[in-house]
């Protein structure tokens, strides 16, 4: 597996992008949907990277900075590379750049109910952990804030 930064010019990375947006918006309440589209990860203060075996694309995880902190963005696994380590890999690879930035806190922002539930057992595997709201999220019913120091 060899993880790299995107410049979202794959056709991959742009397919499974769109659908965790997709996903999202459908296994999400009106309102409580916070996933970014392409144009939405595209911005200066956005890294996004790619788990590659070859020429298969096997997850994807951005990596969003803040003042004083990170911020965790679509991470997705490609259907086919599900249970294979990749979104593991993707999240320590962002782990180490924000450490790398010399941020001392990563932070996210997931949703609740089965569709949310693997992502959520892997951030607090990592030690993630319900933290208060930041960068506009507020913490509620649905939507579910972690915080893991670095």
């Amino acid at each position: 597996m060899e993880i790299r930064r995107s410049d979202l010019s794959e056709p991959e990375v742009v397919e499974l992008i769109a659908l965790h947006t997709r996903e999202m918006f459908e296994g999400s309440p009106p309102g409580t949907n916070h996933a970014l589209d392409l144009s939405g990860l595209q911005g200066a203060d956005m890294e996004v990277y790619a788990a590659w075996n070859g020429a298969a694309l096997l997850a994807i995880g951005a990596l969003k900075r803040h003042e004083g902190f990170a911020e965790i963005k679509s991470m997705r696994a490609h259907p086919d590379a599900r249970r294979t380590g990749a979104g593991r890999a993707i999240l320590s690879h962002l782990i180490e750049r924000a450490r790398e930035l010399g941020l001392a806190e990563i932070k996210l922002e997931t949703g609740s109910g089965p569709l949310f539930e693997p992502a959520t057992a892997l951030y607090r595997s990592f030690g993630f952990e319900p933290c208060g709201d930041f960068a506009g999220y507020k913490a509620g019913e649905f939507n579910k804030l972690f915080a893991l120091r670095i």
